[in-house]
Order: C-alpha cells, then sequence, then structure tokens
C-alpha cells in the first residue's frame, strides 16, 4: 500500500500539469459515465423482472378466482411445452394428499409452508423443460398453495441486450471523457501555458519586456487563469521599469564619476611630483583634491541613499517640524552666507509632531534649501513657509531664481537630471529625487511648481498624521 502511494506520488511529480489535469478530469467524467451506466442497467433489470412479477401476480389472482373449489393439480396452461401464457398447479400441505402423477413445477418445502399458512408468499427462479422460470407460490386456500410459472428467458434477453447497449454507452462515454479532459486541459491551461513559456524566455534571456498574449474579452468578465496572466504583465511591467532605472542609473552614475575621478586621479598624480611644486602649488592642489574627495564622497553618499527601498522604519519617532524647519534654516545660513532665509512658521504649526526619521526629514530640508539658494542671486531670499491646514502641514521653500521652465518641470525629480540653466552650476543633480524619495517614504507629496513673480516654488505636504509608506 505504502509503495502505491509512493509510485502514485512519483507519477505526480513527473507527469506535466496538463496531462495530471486531463487524466483527473476524464477520470471524473469517465467515472460519472460508469455510474449512471450501472444505475441504468439495475434499473432496466428491476423493472423488467418487476414486470414479469406483476404478470405472475395477475394470472396468480384470475387462477384463484376461476378455480375456486376445484382441486385440480393442473389449473392452467400447458406447463410440458411453456406454450400457455402462466402454467399453474395446485399443492396441498400435506404430502400424502398429493397426485400419483408427478408435479410438473417443482415442489419444495416452502411450498408446503405456504400450503399450510406458515410462509407468506414469495418468488423464485427456476428452471424446469429447458427454460428458466420465474414462479409465485401463494395461498390458493383450504390447505393448499397455488404455484404460477412464466418463462424468464425473454427478461434475461433483455437485460444481457440492456447490459451490452449501456456497456457500449459506457465505453464511449470513457472516450469521450478522455478526448474532453485532453481538450479541457490544453484550453484552460492555454494562459498557464503561455506563462512558463514567457518566464521561460525571461529566465533565457534575462529581458523583462517579454509579455504573455491575453485572450480578447472585457476585464470584468476574465477568468482565474486569465486575471493571473494580467497580474503577471503588470509583475512584468513593474520588473521593466526597476530594471531600466537601476541600468539608467548605473550609467548616469558611471557618466557623474567619471569626471571627479579623472580630476582626483589628475590632482594624485600632480601631488605624487610635490618636489617640484612650489609650496603654493601644492596647498592649491591638496585643496582641490580635498574638495573633490568631499563632491565624490557625497555623490557617492547620494547614490547609497537612492539606491536603498526602504527607510529605516525601526528609527521612527516624534518628529517636531517646527524646530526641524528652524536648525535647517540656521544651517543653510551658515552655508549660504550671501543668501537671506526668512522662515515663517504658522503658530498652529509648532507643537504639530508627525512620526518620522528626523535625521532623513532633515536630508530633506536641506537639500531643498540648498537648491534653492544655488538659483537665487546673491542677497535674495529664499522664503520658506511652515503652515497647518487640518490635522496635516504643509512647508514650502521659495527661491527668487530663474525658476522651472514648463518642459523642465515633469523632470525636476529625476535623477541625474539638469536644465540647460543648472548644467553649470554644482550639483549631481541627486538633491530633488532624494527629497521626493524621503518624502514618499515619510507617506509625504513633494511637488515643483512656478512662484507667481519669478523664481520656483517647492511644496512639501504632510497629511493627516503622515504615517510612513509601507513598503
Amino acid at each position: 500500500m505504502s509503495g502505491a502511494r509512493k509510485l502514485g506520488a512519483h507519477w505526480r511529480r513527473r507527469r506535466p500539469l496538463r496531462t495530471r489535469l486531463a487524466v483527473a478530469s476524464s477520470a471524473a467524467v469517465a467515472l460519472v459515465a460508469v455510474g449512471v451506466c450501472a444505475a441504468a442497467f439495475f434499473v432496466i433489470r428491476y423493472e423488467l423482472l418487476h414486470q414479469l412479477d406483476l404478470s405472475l401476480t395477475q394470472s396468480a389472482t384470475r387462477v384463484i378466482q376461476e378455480n375456486r373449489g376445484e382441486s385440480p393439480r393442473t389449473v392452467a396452461g400447458e406447463c410440458r411445452y411453456l406454450s400457455a401464457p402462466a402454467c399453474a398447479q395446485v399443492v396441498p400441505a400435506d404430502p400424502s394428499a398429493d397426485p400419483g402423477e408427478p408435479y410438473p413445477l417443482p415442489v419444495s418445502a416452502p411450498v408446503r409452508e405456504v400450503a399450510a399458512g406458515e410462509r407468506a408468499p414469495y418468488f423464485s427462479n427456476v428452471t424446469r423443460f429447458g427454460h428458466p422460470l420465474r414462479m409465485l407460490t401463494t395461498p390458493f386456500g383450504d390447505g393448499r398453495a397455488l404455484q404460477v410459472a412464466l418463462r424468464a428467458d425473454p427478461v434475461e434477453r433483455g437485460v444481457r441486450q440492456a447490459a451490452l447497449l449501456l456497456a457500449a454507452v459506457g465505453g464511449a462515454g470513457v472516450l469521450l471523457a478522455g478526448l474532453l479532459g485532453y481538450a479541457v486541459s490544453r484550453t484552460g491551461l492555454a494562459p498557464v501555458a503561455r506563462l512558463t513559456a514567457t518566464t521561460e524566455r525571461i529566465a533565457e534571456t534575462r529581458d523583462p519586456r517579454h509579455r504573455i498574449e491575453l485572450p480578447p474579452g472585457p476585464p470584468g468578465r476574465q477568468d482565474e487563469v486569465t486575471r493571473l496572466a494580467a497580474s503577471f504583465n503588470t509583475m512584468l511591467g513593474e520588473l521593466e521599469q526597476s530594471v531600466s532605472s537601476q541600468r539608467r542609473l548605473v550609467a548616469d552614475a558611471s557618466h557623474e564619476l567619471r569626471t571627479p575621478l579623472t580630476a582626483l586621479r589628475t590632482n594624485a598624480e600632480l601631488l605624487a611630483r610635490a618636489d617640484r611644486l612650489t609650496p603654493a602649488q601644492r596647498e592649491r592642489a591638496s585643496g582641490a583634491l580635498g574638495r573633490q574627495l568631499r563632491e565624490v564622497t557625497g555623490l557617492v553618499n547620494d547614490l547609497i541613499e537612492l539606491a536603498r527601498d526602504e527607510e529605516p522604519l525601526p528609527l521612527l519617532e516624534e518628529v517636531r517640524i517646527a524646530e526641524l524647519a528652524e536648525h535647517a534654516v540656521a544651517t543653510a545660513r551658515a552655508h549660504w552666507p550671501h543668501i537671506r532665509f526668512a522662515l515663517e512658521t504658522d503658530p498652529a504649526a509648532v507643537d504639530t509632531t508627525l512620526p518620522g526619521v528626523p535625521a532623513r526629514l532633515a536630508r530633506l530640508l536641506t537639500n531643498l534649501l540648498d537648491n534653492a539658494a544655488k538659483f537665487s542671486p546673491p542677497n535674495a531670499p529664499v522664503e520658506v513657509d511652515l503652515t497647518a491646514h487640518g490635522s496635516g502641514l504643509a512647508l514650502t521653500v521659495r527661491d527668487h531664481g530663474p525658476g522651472i521652465a514648463a518642459e523642465d518641470l515633469p523632470y525636476v525629480f529625476d535623477r541625474f537630471y539638469r536644465a540647460e540653466t543648472a548644467r553649470a552650476l554644482p550639483g549631481s543633480g541627486l538633491g530633488l529625487a532624494m527629497a521626493r524619495q524621503i518624502a514618499r517614504a515619510h507617506g509625504a507629496e513633494l511637488t515643483a511648481g512656478a512662484a507667481a513673480g519669478g523664481g520656483a516654488v517647492f511644496t512639501l505636504s504632510f497629511g493627516p498624521q503622515s504615517p510612513p509608506a509601507a513598503r
């Protein structure tokens, strides 16, 4: 038994899903077909025998009515040739009252018991004169029993014909079940086969641009397998976008790192020949090397931050945004002494706290202020406004620089994107991308637009409670 189970499990593992589904569905349909044919056979057999028993009962009733008071041994039919509709005989309960001639129908002890009233009427199957008979034994009255017999071979012949016909129908049903099972499994698993082929092709080519072809039809009436294929296509789209973003990030990072690394190597080679340089030249080369190292370090740190898929949520704490904004503005004033930073805080927003990571939110505000200072003319103000709206907060950073061109506005938060007016300015083009990533990780939204009267305005909106985005 255990070996059979192991063999069945091994077969299920080795056979394709299409074959297993075809076999299972075919077996189920075949079992139903065979069950229906078997049930039909027993119903037909019962009905034929029931009709024969009804005929015997009617014949016995007629004989009793026609021969009441008489005591013939054979009361109806030519039993030897069975040419009459029914062969009937009367048997007394006392064997000593039997006639001298033998009975044409077999007489047994149960027949005497029926004659004596000790047993109920019953049907039996006997063979007589080379023919199968169906016989009814019932009381005749006055201590006698009546036996009525009819030939049963027409019924048996009908039962055999019904069995052959139903066996043929059952065999055809099993064959049809196999064909339908194969067709159903092939049609039903066609999307799965396409899904498997697509995944194998992606695994082989490492190209997520492939898609599964979906059958036509309204989206609301798709079956489960089609919805699975549609979900897989959606996942492939997300994977393709993720792979494209990673490739673009690597390509952009290599492009951005090439220039500072080349300058680093040049200054390092220059300092390697320090004995040939004057003290002033060595100082300039050393200062340039330090600045370039800081630039490369900042760029690498920015890339690491952008490549992270989630924020350090275990470090969450209640953050007072007003205090964080004051600290960020103070830091910006020290870093950009020629820019005037003006901070206005709504009294309702002073005590408002939101869950977040203080260091990450400080980096977000610093990036916004650095971006505004970079594009502001000397002594021009950078206006920072923190207001409360309902149970949320809104922080705006507005500069008075050249603003954002309409064609550049959709791309200001893209990694390494730099507008034409910003190509000559310092920076790698990662600050705003990082700011939006931090904002979304904290459940906030960062938008950019053109300010009235010139300049650009960035709006950071925290919703009610602003829970960090689930990853």
